[in-house]
């Protein structure tokens, strides 16, 4: 039977409510070592477990490929949430039809939506929908480190000095991520700083890192992309020379491959330039499976590409 999303998310909400119970909210953690804590995205997961060290096991609900902006959460997410000691997600709505099963659940665990910390001033879209990708700005994922950060702190004291130490260290290596992303991009003639994607996930990094970002479909795959988007993407690719545009891990490949087609019936050869990681990182135990080899791959994939040293396209 299909039922629509919102009656989907309050179906999910009540079966929650139902497995997690009535269990009064405890303001310390009280038990034993390493506490559950689970993560909605790669990202989130990678920046507590940085933070949380041994003193906790750190599950990930959603894994590499996958796109939280249309995640539908099973039974399987339900009894992974009921046995987390604490849970951390992004929020700003960006993990879509589980946003009111996490909001639903600071009444019986702590739960800690980190990107939420960010200023509003620093977030783009409006204050009825914010672009929630703000990973891909390196200094402001760090704010949401540190709400990270505080919320353990909260949660486990006793472990206040670890987390502080490991803070410290996440500090300097991502301001290092910031500072070869900054250089990186700059290195790029000015003119050619274009980056052309299948979704506008790179806002966030177009405005750090100084180069202009365009989007076939909206901030939410959830989105479609029309025939009007691929036309006025296309007549952008012929009349600027773009070289290159950028397939993502965790989206269809279809709008972008229509873009190259588009542009060589124009007689205009755009290449796909690589697969950048969006919403999603790379494979566990792999460099792209943690955030800074994440973003350091999608800097790299981008300055090979758009300087014209190794595309991989058709």
């Amino acid at each position: 039977m299909h039922f629509p999303p919102a009656l989907r998310a309050l179906i999910c909400f009540l079966a929650l409510a139902a497995l997690l119970g009535a269990a009064p909210l405890r303001a310390e953690y009280a038990g034993a070592y390493p506490f559950k804590a689970v993560a909605t995205t790669g990202m989130v997961g990678d920046m507590v477990r940085r933070i949380a060290g041994e003193r906790a096991t750190v599950t990930d609900l959603m894994s590499a490929g996958i796109d939280p902006h249309l995640y539908k959460p099973g039974r399987g997410d339900l009894i992974a949430l009921k046995g987390a000691d604490i849970v951390f997600y992004s929020g700003l709505k960006l993990e879509g039809q589980m946003s009111e099963i996490l909001a639903g659940l600071s009444t019986s665990k702590p739960s800690i939506a980190i990107a939420e910390a960010i200023p509003s001033a620093r977030l783009l879209g409006d204050d009825h929908h914010h672009d929630p990708h703000v990973w891909m700005d390196a200094a402001l994922w760090l704010l949401a480190a540190e709400k990270a950060h505080a919320g353990l702190v909260t949660f486990d004291p006793k472990g206040k000095t670890i987390y502080d130490a490991n803070m410290e260290i996440l500090k300097k290596d991502m301001a290092a991520l910031d500072t070869r992303a900054r250089e990186a991009i700059a290195s790029i003639p000015k003119e050619a700083r274009v980056l052309v994607t299948a979704h506008d996930a790179f806002s966030y990094f177009g405005r750090a890192y100084g180069i202009e970002v365009m989007g076939i479909q909206g901030i939410s795959t959830e989105s479609e992309a029309g025939l009007q988007d691929i036309n006025r993407m296309v007549e952008l690719l012929v009349t600027r020379k773009i070289p290159a545009v950028f397939v993502e891990s965790s989206v269809s490949e279809k709008n972008v491959r229509a873009l190259v087609e588009g542009a060589a019936a124009r007689g205009h050869k755009v290449a796909i330039g690589g697969s950048l990681f969006s919403d999603a990182m790379g494979k566990a135990g792999t460099p792209q499976g943690t955030y800074i080899g994440m973003l350091d791959h999608n800097v790299e994939t981008i300055v090979k590409a758009v300087k014209g040293k190794e595309g991989n396209g058709e």
